[in-house]
């Protein structure tokens, strides 16, 4: 056979035939594999966009909440459909489900497409392929990875202290007005990028927690379930002593832990509850006192020795008529330890048996900051006679007792706003009053910013912010926290479970946390009244007051100073944001116009730094092997640009493939 191939290959004639034989060998042969190809790649084709297709699919279904077994069936099911001439039997598909409930995982899907060729061991032995290679199918791996199209829920929770209305460093304008450019930045920014997104509800959603020395929930919420409307908890009672209400026919009595009102002289009143709600509505002013004409006569002040009048004066009757003094502004009491650093939900409201269900100190309470010892104006004072002596504490508001003794005993004293307020007294200043301490507007919850409406309510809220009062950035983030949460206070979150979704706190601040001490102190408060209430009232039966509730023996628990009240409110930070990121709320801080060389400050930047998150796509650019913490050292001519950075941090978790 050998020698004849090799007589043929020599022989001249025909050599035109013979050199189209010859050269119809690799012809057919490339002309196969084209064949093989062409299929090939059209089949891998197919496969892939049945991949992608049910790779989106099946991340939809995630994010509606479908189980692991339902999203993997569901996608197989899909990517079967849009295979169409390909038989499912040839191809193998894998699955893999992000790991984290949180948002920012991957969804990834793999396929091996197996291709059985035409032509292919045919023109591969006449290019000199062994026989046995050739009969091998090809086998074609692909992959497509989808990043969720995550669902952001921000809560942006912004200082509006005083110190605030500082010019911010490298700028002539003030850092509450930076701020307030700064995050409405941030909220277009998010709302053009969620506008894009047609197939998800509520992309984007953003809720404004502004804090100073305490935060505004809203007077709204003056009769929502998680308030303490009845007085159960324990902290609702601590400046108060219900029992001076003691008079034969109208006292005040407590049944199972409630006090109420007691005796023919409450009238209609009898029967209804006595809390600090209560006392806002109680409470009444003077707002007109008219002479009655005809009613003046003369009163004798001094008698000559034949009883006749050496000295006199007129009086007159008059007629007053009554209005409210004030209304709760809508600011809260922090919870005592542990439900001050967590997002337990409220439950200690009483059943239908008055008895109190659930924990009462899990109720939030409303602020109500005590009249303090000072102010005496009489009752029937003419308006045109000159104020009386004003004396004593720093949130003196109201008439004193005269029954009660010191300065203690006047502050507890109920009675007392049982009296109306003269129409002379003097106008409260900003701030005074039993809202003492209540300075910034309320939150606004979660709110959908890729709508016209939601997005010009948010932008409102910020504008409306002003600067006044001292510094709890643990109380702001707490609240930060409880408005993207799925349960009350605010309910408007995504379930915690729920795939694809990002909870976000950004919190601000530009010093370190402050509680004030007083100088004038007759009733032993030790701090002016805030959220935490008065350092110097202990709490629940005790003498520690809530501020120091769970701190470390490194806080000096009888320690009264302003430094002792910032390292208490540091530690209830730290807990409250390692107790946050172990919910999966990622946490971002920014420090404003903060000195890394006053010790202060340092020591509020590291706290900040210390409470805020990892980064999830940056590395920390001192060690690439750790990720970047999403912390900012801000000043007033960056801080636009740094937010700039964090509207790109949060767009980085809704890439998408």
């Amino acid at each position: 056979m050998r020698e004849f191939w090799l007589r043929f290959c020599r022989d001249r004639r025909g050599n035109y035939a013979l050199v189209t034989a010859i050269a119809m060998v690799p012809l057919m042969g490339a002309l196969a594999i084209a064949v093989d190809l062409t299929e090939l790649n059209r089949q891998k084709q197919m496969v892939l966009n049945a991949l992608d297709a049910a790779n989106f699919a099946a991340a939809r279904r995630l994010a509606e909440g479908a189980t692991n077994d339902q999203i993997k069936a569901y996608a197989v099911d899909f990517f079967n459909a849009n295979l169409n001439t390909i038989d499912p039997a040839d191809v193998s598909l894998n699955i893999t489900l992000p790991t984290s409930q949180a948002g920012g995982g991957l969804l990834t899907m793999s396929a091996t497409l197996t291709y059985r060729p035409y032509f292919y061991p045919a023109s591969a032995m006449l290019v000199g392929v062994d026989e046995v290679d050739a009969k091998k199918p090809v086998e074609l791996e692909m992959k497509s990875q989808v990043r969720l199209k995550n669902t952001l829920e921000v809560a942006m929770v912004l200082d509006n202290s005083g110190s605030m209305s500082t010019k911010g460093s490298g700028t002539g304008q003030k850092r509450i007005d930076l701020l307030k450019q700064a995050a409405n930045q941030l909220v277009d920014t998010l709302a053009q990028q969620a506008a894009q997104i047609k197939q998800i509800d509520n992309p984007v959603q953003f809720s404004l927690v502004p804090f100073a020395a305490s935060v505004n929930v809203g007077p709204d919420n003056d009769n929502a379930s998680w308030m303490d409307v009845y007085g159960l908890s324990t902290n609702a009672n601590e400046n108060f002593d219900w029992s001076t209400l003691n008079a034969a026919n109208k006292h005040a009595q407590k049944i199972n832990g409630i006090w109420y009102k007691n005796g023919t002289g409450w009238g209609t009143e009898e029967g209804q509850a006595l809390t600090r709600f209560s006392l806002y509505r109680d409470m009444k002013v003077v707002t007109s006192h008219e002479r009655i004409v005809g009613s003046r006569r003369v009163v004798c002040d001094e008698y000559r020795s034949n009883n006749t009048c050496k000295r006199s004066h007129n009086e007159y009757d008059y007629n007053d008529t009554y209005g409210p003094f004030a209304s709760w502004q809508g600011c809260v009491e922090v919870r005592p330890y542990p439900y001050n650093v967590d997002d337990t939900p409220a439950s200690g409201g009483p059943n239908n048996t008055g008895i109190g269900v659930g924990d009462p100190a899990t109720m939030f309470v409303p602020m109500f900051a005590p009249d303090e010892p000072g102010n005496q104006w009489k009752v029937t004072q003419d308006p045109d006679e000159p104020n009386p002596l004003t004396y004593g504490a720093a949130n003196s508001w109201w008439n004193d007792d005269p029954s009660s003794i010191t300065g203690k005993t006047r502050q507890s004293n109920m009675a007392k706003y049982f009296m109306p307020r003269p129409i002379n007294a003097p106008v409260l200043a900003t701030g005074a009053g039993p809202n003492y301490s209540c300075t910034t507007t309320p939150i606004t919850p979660l709110t959908d910013v890729t709508n016209a409406d939601g997005l010009a309510a948010i932008k409102a809220a910020v504008d409306l912010m002003q600067p006044n009062g001292n510094t709890n950035v643990p109380e702001g983030m707490a609240w930060g926290w409880r408005t993207v949460s799925s349960t009350e206070p605010f309910a408007e979150g995504r379930p915690e479970t729920e795939r694809g979704n990002d909870k976000v706190v950004i919190v601000l601040t530009d010093g370190e946390n402050t509680y004030s001490t007083v100088s004038s102190d007759p009733a032993g408060n030790k701090s002016t009244y805030a959220a935490y209430g008065y350092t110097g009232v202990g709490y629940n039966g005790t003498s520690v007051t809530r501020l120091f509730g769970g701190t470390s023996s490194d806080i000096g628990q009888f320690n009264y100073s302003s430094g002792n009240y910032t390292n208490a409110l540091n530690e209830q930070m730290a807990k409250l944001c390692d107790h946050a990121k172990a919910a999966n709320i990622m946490v971002m801080t920014v420090a404003l116009d903060m000195s890394s060389t006053d010790a202060g400050d340092k020591k509020a930047m590291d706290a900040l730094k210390t409470c805020s998150s990892d980064s999830r796509f940056r590395k920390d650019p001192a060690d690439p092997s750790k990720p970047a913490k999403l912390f900012w050292n801000a000043t007033g001519a960056t801080l636009s640009d740094n937010f700039k950075e964090i509207a790109n941090e949060l767009s980085n978790l809704r890439v998408v493939r």
